[in-house]
């Protein structure tokens, strides 16, 4: 599944959309969620309103904030620089970090 942001990755518009993948098989997973209020309150921007992933079998950095559109995909290879995520494609990281 790829989550893209409304957010810009780290390098502004000359680098893209932030975006990032995740398995469908974790989506299954009772601590995954998709998040639009926190506390009993709606979220708000500093915590990813409107729509926040949080996907505790995935590092930080892979808790897509501003969730503006969610894909299924077979394969992310065509996605960005192919590597999996936004991060992946422009920092040292590898699709399956472990935690």
């Amino acid at each position: 599944m790829v989550f893209y942001s409304f957010a810009e990755g780290a390098g502004g518009a000359t680098e893209g959309r932030y975006y990032d993948c995740h398995k469908i098989e974790h989506m299954h997973d009772p601590t995954c969620l998709l998040a639009y209020e926190m506390n009993g309150q709606p979220l708000n921007e500093a915590h990813g309103a409107p729509l926040r992933l949080r996907n505790e079998r995935e590092l930080g950095f892979k808790q897509v904030k501003w969730v503006e559109a969610i894909e299924f995909v077979e394969s992310f290879s065509d996605l960005g620089f192919g590597q999996g995520g936004y991060n992946e494609d422009h920092e040292f990281y590898g699709y399956r970090m472990p935690i």
